[in-house]
């Protein structure tokens, strides 16, 4: 059976770091999704999840530089996890989003 390894997002930026590589660009960039809900006594829930998002210029994904906090973004992509050594000495792991398309939403 063949694998698939696909995330689809819909959020707000919330913020952008772009890096210049001479020939290419690659953006860090935190994305907020929303989902909201009524807990077991009836009132209101909002739960906001915060993904990475690494997106390079190219392809599909154009123009980092117009990227901003606050922008509506429609991403398409796949998940990748990695470790690193933190400060303190302990090993962490993060869950990325490699974005393979990224546009910003007309509100």
């Amino acid at each position: 059976m063949e694998q698939l390894n696909k995330v689809e997002i819909r959020g707000i930026i919330g913020s952008v770091y772009v890096k210049d590589f001479g020939n290419t660009k690659v953006a860090n960039i935190s994305v907020a999704t929303n989902h909201a809900y009524k807990s077991q006594d009836g009132s209101p829930v909002l739960e906001t999840t915060w993904h990475n998002v690494v997106a390079w210029e190219g392809g599909q994904i154009q123009n980092l530089d117009q990227l901003k906090k606050g922008l509506l973004v429609h991403i398409c992509g796949r998940l990748r996890n990695r470790k690193y050594l933190a400060s303190d000495g302990s090993e962490r792991t993060v869950c990325d989003i490699l974005a393979g398309s990224l546009k910003i939403v007309k509100n």
